[in-house]
């Protein structure tokens, strides 16, 4: 469909997806670091506070899975840059909260009209040769950071890439998410129409004249 399938050698490009990343958490509350009082194999518990004040590296034990995800950086920056900057890839209702759909009808219409107006996401259909076995998206709001010479070592972990008139809707996407002005839509609404708008919308916080 919107995928294409580069042979190993060929340069890491923005789209191209890989599968199995490590997607690294840790919390900044307790972090478990190892090495205390020169006992190498010693384990201790403390915050991310602590560790700045003291001012010192330390090895960490964070949690690492592995994950589905897909090259932002710019095909320029990726041959030449340290750093490789990837978005997760997770399946589509993990991404997309607002109910499956049930019918094509539906389901043409998330992914028309719905992903042209939702900058958070960005739509993957299945392909089982890329190893997605379901409907997938692009959540812009979980990125890795991947050193380029270590994955450029893992490039027979890239399952596929992006065709090129899907990797140019998905740059537009990614300079569109990044970009884009956070308002309230309904600050403009006078007291009626918000009214109406909250029915559907309990979020809502009224302006003044709201209320």
């Amino acid at each position: 469909m919107i995928y294409e399938y580069p042979p190993p050698g060929e340069p890491i490009r923005q789209g191209d997806i890989f599968v199995g990343l490590p997607r690294l958490d840790i919390s900044l509350k307790k972090v478990r670091v190892v090495g205390r009082d020169n006992q190498d194999d010693s384990v201790w518990e403390t915050s991310w506070r602590q560790i700045v004040k003291a001012g010192k590296p330390v090895a960490a034990i964070v949690a690492a899975c592995p994950v589905a995800a897909i090259v932002a950086t710019q095909d320029c920056d990726a041959q030449t840059a340290p750093d490789i900057t990837l978005c997760e890839i997770r399946e589509f209702l993990d991404v997309y909260h607002t109910g499956e759909p049930t019918t094509p009808k539906k389901w043409a219409r998330v992914i028309t009209q719905h992903a042209r107006k939702n900058l958070k996401w960005f739509y993957l259909p299945p392909d089982a040769k890329l190893g997605f076995q379901t409907r997938m998206a692009v959540d812009f709001f979980v990125t890795l950071r991947v050193n380029r010479h270590e994955l450029e070592g893992l490039r027979q972990m890239r399952n596929g890439r992006l065709s090129d008139e899907a990797e140019e809707h998905f740059r537009s996407r990614i300079s569109d998410f990044f970009r884009r002005y956070p308002y309230d839509e309904w600050y403009a609404l006078d007291k009626s129409e918000f009214a109406v708008y909250k029915s559907d919308h309990a979020e809502a916080k009224p302006r003044p004249w709201q209320v």
